[in-house]
Protein backbone atom coordinates (compact mmCIF):
# COMPACT_ATOMS: atom_id res chain seq x y z
CA UNK A 1 0.00 0.00 0.00
CA UNK A 2 1.83 3.16 -1.15
CA UNK A 3 2.65 5.79 1.23
CA UNK A 4 1.96 3.35 4.18
CA UNK A 5 4.86 1.75 5.72
CA UNK A 6 2.81 -0.30 7.57
CA UNK A 7 -0.07 -2.11 6.08
CA UNK A 8 -0.82 -3.94 9.32
CA UNK A 9 -3.70 -3.19 11.43
CA UNK A 10 -3.23 -3.61 15.04
CA UNK A 11 -5.75 -6.80 15.01
CA UNK A 12 -3.27 -8.44 12.10
CA UNK A 13 -0.74 -7.51 14.44
CA UNK A 14 -1.56 -9.50 16.98
CA UNK A 15 -2.60 -12.46 14.86
CA UNK A 16 1.09 -12.72 13.16
CA UNK A 17 2.16 -12.18 17.12
CA UNK A 18 -0.09 -15.46 18.09
CA UNK A 19 0.87 -17.29 15.00
CA UNK A 20 4.52 -16.98 15.48
CA UNK A 21 4.29 -18.19 19.29
CA UNK A 22 2.18 -21.23 18.54
CA UNK A 23 4.45 -22.06 15.44
CA UNK A 24 7.31 -22.06 17.89
CA UNK A 25 6.09 -23.51 20.48
CA UNK A 26 5.01 -26.22 18.02
CA UNK A 27 8.77 -26.62 16.96
CA UNK A 28 10.01 -27.21 20.30
CA UNK A 29 7.50 -29.73 21.20
CA UNK A 30 9.65 -31.53 18.50
CA UNK A 31 6.45 -31.28 16.11
CA UNK A 32 7.79 -29.82 12.54
CA UNK A 33 8.20 -26.19 11.24
CA UNK A 34 4.56 -24.85 13.14
CA UNK A 35 4.14 -23.07 9.98
CA UNK A 36 0.72 -24.83 9.12
CA UNK A 37 -0.74 -24.79 13.02
CA UNK A 38 0.96 -20.43 13.36
CA UNK A 39 -0.85 -19.89 10.24
CA UNK A 40 -4.39 -21.60 11.15
CA UNK A 41 -4.23 -19.35 14.50
CA UNK A 42 -3.35 -16.17 12.83
CA UNK A 43 -6.00 -16.82 10.32
CA UNK A 44 -8.52 -17.11 12.92
CA UNK A 45 -7.77 -14.26 14.40
CA UNK A 46 -7.98 -12.18 11.63
CA UNK A 47 -9.27 -14.23 8.58
CA UNK A 48 -7.74 -11.04 6.07
CA UNK A 49 -4.37 -11.53 7.27
CA UNK A 50 -3.44 -12.78 4.05
CA UNK A 51 -4.55 -10.11 1.97
CA UNK A 52 -3.11 -7.86 4.50
CA UNK A 53 0.76 -9.51 4.39
CA UNK A 54 0.87 -9.80 0.37
CA UNK A 55 -0.63 -5.96 -0.25
CA UNK A 56 2.83 -4.83 -0.08
CA UNK A 57 4.31 -7.16 -2.46
CA UNK A 58 4.68 -8.27 -5.71
CA UNK A 59 3.38 -11.59 -5.53
CA UNK A 60 4.10 -14.53 -8.02
CA UNK A 61 2.06 -17.59 -7.44
CA UNK A 62 3.50 -21.10 -8.63
CA UNK A 63 1.39 -24.18 -9.15
CA UNK A 64 1.22 -27.30 -11.09
CA UNK A 65 1.36 -31.37 -9.48
CA UNK A 66 4.96 -31.47 -10.22
CA UNK A 67 8.25 -29.08 -9.64
CA UNK A 68 6.23 -26.42 -7.82
CA UNK A 69 8.55 -26.39 -4.93
CA UNK A 70 11.52 -26.77 -7.49
CA UNK A 71 10.03 -23.89 -9.63
CA UNK A 72 8.95 -22.15 -6.52
CA UNK A 73 12.67 -21.87 -4.91
CA UNK A 74 14.24 -20.75 -8.84
CA UNK A 75 12.27 -17.83 -8.69
CA UNK A 76 12.99 -16.84 -5.19
CA UNK A 77 16.71 -17.00 -6.34
CA UNK A 78 16.09 -15.17 -9.60
CA UNK A 79 14.18 -12.07 -8.36
CA UNK A 80 16.53 -11.73 -5.27
CA UNK A 81 18.36 -9.60 -7.96
CA UNK A 82 16.17 -7.09 -8.03
CA UNK A 83 14.94 -6.97 -4.13
CA UNK A 84 14.56 -8.90 -1.25
CA UNK A 85 12.50 -11.83 -1.29
CA UNK A 86 9.90 -13.71 0.74
CA UNK A 87 8.87 -17.39 0.07
CA UNK A 88 7.32 -20.36 1.46
CA UNK A 89 10.22 -22.32 0.50
CA UNK A 90 9.48 -25.26 2.66
CA UNK A 91 6.56 -26.21 0.47
CA UNK A 92 3.88 -25.52 2.96
CA UNK A 93 1.56 -24.40 0.23
CA UNK A 94 -1.94 -24.04 1.61
CA UNK A 95 -3.51 -20.57 3.03
CA UNK A 96 -2.32 -20.95 6.39
CA UNK A 97 1.21 -22.11 5.35
CA UNK A 98 1.31 -18.99 3.08
CA UNK A 99 -0.05 -16.58 6.18
CA UNK A 100 2.75 -17.98 8.07
CA UNK A 101 5.22 -18.18 5.24
CA UNK A 102 4.43 -13.94 4.42
CA UNK A 103 4.39 -13.18 8.08
CA UNK A 104 7.86 -13.20 8.27
CA UNK A 105 8.75 -11.07 5.42
CA UNK A 106 7.83 -7.94 6.63
CA UNK A 107 10.68 -5.94 4.46
CA UNK A 108 10.39 -8.14 1.76
CA UNK A 109 9.75 -6.00 -1.70
CA UNK A 110 8.50 -9.96 -3.88
CA UNK A 111 6.42 -12.75 -2.47
CA UNK A 112 7.25 -16.08 -4.19
CA UNK A 113 4.48 -18.94 -3.40
CA UNK A 114 3.80 -22.25 -4.10
CA UNK A 115 -0.16 -22.78 -4.00
CA UNK A 116 -1.36 -26.27 -4.03
CA UNK A 117 -3.44 -27.04 -7.13
CA UNK A 118 -6.72 -27.18 -5.47
CA UNK A 119 -6.22 -23.62 -3.41
CA UNK A 120 -5.09 -21.48 -6.54
CA UNK A 121 -8.02 -19.69 -7.10
CA UNK A 122 -8.89 -17.73 -3.41
CA UNK A 123 -4.74 -17.60 -2.66
CA UNK A 124 -5.21 -15.92 -6.19
CA UNK A 125 -8.41 -13.81 -4.89
CA UNK A 126 -6.80 -12.28 -1.74
CA UNK A 127 -2.81 -12.14 -2.72
CA UNK A 128 -3.42 -9.78 -6.07
CA UNK A 129 -0.87 -11.60 -8.03
CA UNK A 130 1.40 -10.03 -10.55
CA UNK A 131 2.25 -13.24 -12.12
CA UNK A 132 0.81 -16.68 -12.29
CA UNK A 133 3.42 -19.67 -12.98
CA UNK A 134 1.20 -23.20 -14.68
CA UNK A 135 3.66 -25.93 -15.29
CA UNK A 136 1.52 -28.84 -14.98
CA UNK A 137 -1.61 -30.80 -14.37
CA UNK A 138 -1.25 -34.52 -14.00
CA UNK A 139 -3.57 -37.15 -11.92
CA UNK A 140 -2.35 -37.08 -8.20
CA UNK A 141 -4.00 -38.08 -4.78
CA UNK A 142 -6.80 -39.60 -6.88
CA UNK A 143 -8.87 -39.80 -3.64
CA UNK A 144 -8.79 -35.84 -3.10
CA UNK A 145 -7.97 -34.05 -6.40
CA UNK A 146 -10.80 -36.11 -8.31
CA UNK A 147 -9.59 -35.64 -12.20
CA UNK A 148 -7.47 -33.54 -13.62
CA UNK A 149 -10.02 -32.14 -16.01
CA UNK A 150 -11.90 -30.89 -12.93
CA UNK A 151 -9.09 -29.15 -11.78
CA UNK A 152 -8.22 -27.50 -14.79
CA UNK A 153 -11.49 -26.04 -15.00
CA UNK A 154 -11.46 -24.86 -11.49
CA UNK A 155 -8.45 -23.05 -12.91
CA UNK A 156 -9.98 -21.51 -15.83
CA UNK A 157 -12.45 -20.48 -14.22
CA UNK A 158 -10.92 -18.70 -10.96
CA UNK A 159 -8.20 -16.79 -13.35
CA UNK A 160 -10.89 -15.40 -15.76
CA UNK A 161 -10.54 -12.22 -16.44
CA UNK A 162 -7.12 -11.73 -13.62
CA UNK A 163 -4.89 -8.90 -14.02
CA UNK A 164 -1.56 -11.06 -13.53
CA UNK A 165 0.61 -12.05 -16.24
CA UNK A 166 0.11 -15.83 -16.29
CA UNK A 167 3.54 -17.99 -17.62
CA UNK A 168 2.13 -21.41 -18.84
CA UNK A 169 3.46 -24.52 -20.26
CA UNK A 170 2.32 -24.86 -23.91
CA UNK A 171 2.67 -28.32 -24.10
CA UNK A 172 0.71 -29.12 -21.52
CA UNK A 173 -3.11 -29.12 -23.04
CA UNK A 174 -4.50 -29.11 -19.80
CA UNK A 175 -2.72 -25.88 -18.68
CA UNK A 176 -3.40 -24.05 -21.63
CA UNK A 177 -7.49 -24.68 -21.41
CA UNK A 178 -7.46 -23.24 -18.04
CA UNK A 179 -4.72 -20.54 -18.53
CA UNK A 180 -6.76 -19.43 -22.04
CA UNK A 181 -9.20 -17.84 -20.31
CA UNK A 182 -6.69 -15.16 -18.72
CA UNK A 183 -6.05 -11.94 -21.33
CA UNK A 184 -2.46 -11.77 -20.53
CA UNK A 185 -0.67 -15.23 -21.19
CA UNK A 186 3.04 -15.87 -22.00
CA UNK A 187 3.54 -19.40 -23.61
CA UNK A 188 6.16 -21.01 -22.84
CA UNK A 189 7.90 -24.41 -24.45
CA UNK A 190 8.36 -26.57 -21.42
CA UNK A 191 7.99 -29.80 -22.68
CA UNK A 192 5.65 -32.79 -21.52
CA UNK A 193 6.64 -36.14 -21.15
CA UNK A 194 4.06 -37.97 -19.49
CA UNK A 195 0.77 -37.43 -21.80
CA UNK A 196 -1.62 -39.82 -20.46
CA UNK A 197 -3.92 -36.91 -19.05
CA UNK A 198 -4.39 -35.09 -22.39
CA UNK A 199 -5.19 -37.50 -24.86
CA UNK A 200 -9.05 -36.22 -25.22
CA UNK A 201 -9.54 -32.43 -25.74
CA UNK A 202 -9.93 -30.57 -22.15
CA UNK A 203 -12.41 -27.83 -23.92
CA UNK A 204 -14.80 -30.63 -26.56
CA UNK A 205 -13.72 -33.85 -25.38
CA UNK A 206 -12.65 -35.03 -28.97
CA UNK A 207 -9.38 -36.94 -29.45
CA UNK A 208 -6.36 -35.13 -29.01
CA UNK A 209 -4.01 -35.61 -32.12
CA UNK A 210 0.00 -35.70 -31.07
CA UNK A 211 2.20 -35.40 -34.05
CA UNK A 212 5.81 -34.80 -32.39
CA UNK A 213 6.03 -32.14 -30.09
CA UNK A 214 3.01 -30.61 -31.45
CA UNK A 215 -0.63 -31.35 -30.35
CA UNK A 216 -4.35 -30.18 -31.49
CA UNK A 217 -7.94 -31.47 -31.11
CA UNK A 218 -9.11 -32.80 -34.52
CA UNK A 219 -12.96 -31.69 -34.15
CA UNK A 220 -13.02 -28.04 -31.72
CA UNK A 221 -9.90 -26.59 -33.15
CA UNK A 222 -8.23 -26.47 -29.85
CA UNK A 223 -4.79 -26.25 -30.39
CA UNK A 224 -1.02 -25.94 -29.05
CA UNK A 225 -0.18 -21.95 -28.66
CA UNK A 226 2.53 -20.37 -30.35
CA UNK A 227 5.55 -20.30 -27.29
CA UNK A 228 7.55 -17.20 -27.05
CA UNK A 229 9.98 -18.80 -24.84
CA UNK A 230 11.27 -22.17 -24.80
CA UNK A 231 13.24 -24.71 -23.75
CA UNK A 232 16.07 -25.80 -26.15
CA UNK A 233 18.10 -28.78 -24.87
CA UNK A 234 20.80 -27.11 -22.23
CA UNK A 235 19.59 -23.60 -23.08
CA UNK A 236 16.62 -20.76 -22.73
CA UNK A 237 15.42 -19.06 -26.13
CA UNK A 238 13.84 -16.08 -25.02
CA UNK A 239 11.07 -13.67 -26.98
CA UNK A 240 14.07 -12.37 -28.39
CA UNK A 241 15.13 -15.66 -30.73
CA UNK A 242 18.31 -15.66 -28.16
CA UNK A 243 19.64 -18.51 -26.65
CA UNK A 244 20.59 -18.56 -22.59
CA UNK A 245 23.03 -21.03 -20.98
CA UNK A 246 21.22 -23.09 -18.24
CA UNK A 247 23.61 -24.14 -15.27
CA UNK A 248 21.87 -25.75 -12.53
CA UNK A 249 23.01 -28.12 -9.66
CA UNK A 250 19.83 -29.79 -9.82
CA UNK A 251 19.46 -32.71 -12.54
CA UNK A 252 17.31 -34.04 -15.28
CA UNK A 253 15.29 -31.81 -18.14
CA UNK A 254 12.32 -31.75 -15.55
CA UNK A 255 14.63 -28.69 -13.71
CA UNK A 256 16.37 -27.33 -16.57
CA UNK A 257 12.32 -26.96 -17.80
CA UNK A 258 11.29 -25.56 -14.17
CA UNK A 259 14.38 -22.41 -14.87
CA UNK A 260 12.95 -22.01 -18.47
CA UNK A 261 9.68 -21.38 -16.64
CA UNK A 262 11.81 -19.49 -14.24
CA UNK A 263 13.39 -17.17 -16.30
CA UNK A 264 10.26 -16.06 -18.11
CA UNK A 265 8.56 -15.28 -14.52
CA UNK A 266 12.06 -13.22 -13.62
CA UNK A 267 11.36 -11.29 -16.71
CA UNK A 268 8.19 -9.89 -16.07
CA UNK A 269 9.82 -7.92 -13.02
CA UNK A 270 12.14 -6.67 -15.20
CA UNK A 271 15.40 -9.59 -14.43
CA UNK A 272 17.07 -10.51 -17.77
CA UNK A 273 17.66 -14.15 -18.83
CA UNK A 274 21.41 -14.34 -18.51
CA UNK A 275 21.10 -13.05 -14.69
CA UNK A 276 18.39 -14.73 -13.57
CA UNK A 277 20.17 -18.24 -15.20
CA UNK A 278 23.18 -17.45 -13.62
CA UNK A 279 21.37 -16.85 -9.88
CA UNK A 280 19.52 -20.49 -10.40
CA UNK A 281 22.47 -22.40 -10.36
CA UNK A 282 22.56 -21.74 -6.21
CA UNK A 283 19.98 -23.84 -5.80
CA UNK A 284 21.59 -26.90 -4.35
CA UNK A 285 18.49 -29.16 -2.88
CA UNK A 286 15.07 -28.15 -2.52
CA UNK A 287 13.86 -29.49 0.68
CA UNK A 288 15.75 -32.50 0.86
CA UNK A 289 15.43 -33.61 -2.94
CA UNK A 290 18.12 -34.76 -4.88
CA UNK A 291 20.86 -34.18 -1.89
CA UNK A 292 23.38 -37.17 -1.75
CA UNK A 293 24.37 -38.31 1.83
CA UNK A 294 26.39 -40.75 3.54
CA UNK A 295 24.69 -43.22 5.89
CA UNK A 296 26.14 -46.05 7.09
CA UNK A 297 28.68 -46.02 4.34
CA UNK A 298 27.22 -45.97 2.07
CA UNK A 299 25.79 -42.83 -0.83
CA UNK A 300 22.20 -42.28 -1.18
CA UNK A 301 20.47 -39.86 -3.42
CA UNK A 302 17.35 -39.21 -2.41
CA UNK A 303 14.69 -38.85 -5.12
CA UNK A 304 11.09 -37.89 -4.50
CA UNK A 305 7.96 -38.69 -6.70
CA UNK A 306 4.75 -38.40 -5.96
CA UNK A 307 2.78 -39.79 -8.89
CA UNK A 308 3.14 -41.10 -12.26
CA UNK A 309 4.35 -38.23 -14.43
CA UNK A 310 7.03 -37.30 -11.26
CA UNK A 311 8.03 -40.83 -11.45
CA UNK A 312 8.83 -40.96 -15.09
CA UNK A 313 10.67 -38.13 -14.82
CA UNK A 314 12.63 -39.55 -12.09
CA UNK A 315 13.69 -42.70 -13.91
CA UNK A 316 15.33 -40.18 -16.85
CA UNK A 317 17.45 -39.20 -13.78
CA UNK A 318 18.75 -42.37 -11.64
CA UNK A 319 22.40 -43.83 -13.21
CA UNK A 320 22.34 -46.57 -15.60
CA UNK A 321 22.22 -50.77 -14.05
CA UNK A 322 23.27 -52.25 -12.20
CA UNK A 323 22.98 -49.25 -9.82
CA UNK A 324 20.94 -50.29 -7.00
CA UNK A 325 17.43 -48.58 -6.34
CA UNK A 326 15.57 -48.61 -3.52
CA UNK A 327 11.56 -47.78 -4.02
CA UNK A 328 9.58 -46.36 -1.23
CA UNK A 329 5.74 -45.51 -0.93
CA UNK A 330 3.13 -44.39 1.46
CA UNK A 331 -0.07 -44.25 1.27
CA UNK A 332 -1.17 -41.61 4.21
CA UNK A 333 -3.06 -38.54 4.20
CA UNK A 334 -0.64 -36.27 2.27
CA UNK A 335 -0.04 -38.71 -0.30
CA UNK A 336 -3.18 -39.74 -1.14
CA UNK A 337 -4.90 -42.76 0.05
CA UNK A 338 -5.62 -44.83 -3.26
CA UNK A 339 -2.60 -46.44 -4.56
CA UNK A 340 -3.95 -47.60 -8.04
CA UNK A 341 -1.69 -44.69 -9.84
CA UNK A 342 1.08 -47.54 -9.21
CA UNK A 343 -0.34 -48.87 -12.31
CA UNK A 344 0.08 -45.98 -14.49
CA UNK A 345 3.68 -45.93 -14.02
CA UNK A 346 6.19 -47.68 -16.28
CA UNK A 347 8.27 -50.10 -13.91
CA UNK A 348 9.99 -51.77 -16.81
CA UNK A 349 12.31 -48.33 -17.10
CA UNK A 350 13.69 -50.20 -13.49
CA UNK A 351 15.05 -53.24 -15.73
CA UNK A 352 18.43 -54.28 -14.93
CA UNK A 353 18.62 -52.70 -11.66
CA UNK A 354 18.64 -54.41 -8.07
CA UNK A 355 15.52 -53.36 -6.67
CA UNK A 356 14.77 -52.88 -2.78
CA UNK A 357 11.39 -52.10 -1.63
CA UNK A 358 9.95 -50.46 1.59
CA UNK A 359 7.40 -48.18 3.14
CA UNK A 360 3.93 -48.57 4.26
CA UNK A 361 2.61 -50.10 1.31
CA UNK A 362 5.09 -52.29 -0.29
CA UNK A 363 3.24 -55.08 -0.86
CA UNK A 364 1.32 -52.98 -3.38
CA UNK A 365 3.89 -52.20 -5.00
CA UNK A 366 5.77 -55.32 -4.84
CA UNK A 367 2.80 -56.94 -6.71
CA UNK A 368 3.23 -53.74 -9.39
CA UNK A 369 6.47 -54.94 -10.10
CA UNK A 370 6.12 -58.62 -10.56
CA UNK A 371 3.71 -57.85 -12.78
CA UNK A 372 6.52 -55.31 -14.82
CA UNK A 373 8.81 -59.27 -14.65
CA UNK A 374 11.42 -57.26 -12.37
CA UNK A 375 13.43 -58.73 -9.94
CA UNK A 376 13.12 -56.92 -6.52
CA UNK A 377 13.63 -57.45 -2.68
CA UNK A 378 10.80 -56.93 -0.21
CA UNK A 379 12.40 -55.36 2.89
CA UNK A 380 11.22 -53.96 6.23
CA UNK A 381 12.94 -51.02 6.53
CA UNK A 382 15.99 -48.34 4.57
CA UNK A 383 18.57 -50.18 7.10
CA UNK A 384 17.74 -53.74 5.88
CA UNK A 385 17.44 -52.68 2.26
CA UNK A 386 20.71 -50.81 2.24
CA UNK A 387 22.71 -54.02 3.44
CA UNK A 388 21.22 -56.00 0.92
CA UNK A 389 22.20 -53.40 -1.71
CA UNK A 390 25.06 -54.20 -3.69
CA UNK A 391 28.19 -51.76 -2.96
CA UNK A 392 28.45 -48.17 -4.79
CA UNK A 393 25.72 -45.37 -4.72
CA UNK A 394 22.46 -46.27 -4.30
CA UNK A 395 19.24 -44.25 -5.46
CA UNK A 396 16.49 -44.21 -3.52
CA UNK A 397 13.19 -42.95 -4.90
CA UNK A 398 9.97 -42.05 -2.52
CA UNK A 399 6.55 -40.77 -2.71
CA UNK A 400 5.40 -37.61 -0.12
CA UNK A 401 5.87 -39.28 3.59
CA UNK A 402 8.07 -41.93 2.65
CA UNK A 403 10.42 -39.47 1.66
CA UNK A 404 10.07 -37.82 5.09
CA UNK A 405 10.74 -40.67 6.77
CA UNK A 406 13.62 -41.25 5.07
CA UNK A 407 14.83 -37.95 5.67
CA UNK A 408 14.23 -38.31 9.22
CA UNK A 409 16.14 -41.52 9.21
CA UNK A 410 19.39 -40.32 7.93
CA UNK A 411 19.56 -37.18 9.52
CA UNK A 412 19.30 -35.01 6.76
Amino acid sequence: MAGNSDPLTPRAKIAVTAGKAVAAASRAAGRGSGSVIGGKVALRLDPDLLARLAQHLDVTLVSATNGKTTTTRLIAEALKAAGPVVSNALGANMPAGITSALAGGSDARFGVIEVDEKYLAGVARDTDPKCIALLNLSRDQLDRAAETRMLAENWREGLAGSKAVIVANADDPLVVWAASSSPNVIWVAAGQMWKDDAWSCPSCGGVMQRPGDDWFCGECGFRRPTPSWALSGDHVLDPHGSAWPIHLQLPGRANKANAASSAAVAAVFGVPPQVALERMYQVQAVAGRYDVVQFQGRDLRLLLAKNPAGWLETFSLIDPPPTPVILSVNARGADGTDTSWLWDVDYTRLSGHPICVIGDRKLDLAVRLEVANQQFQVCENLDQAIQLCPPGRIEVIANYTAFQDLRRRVGN
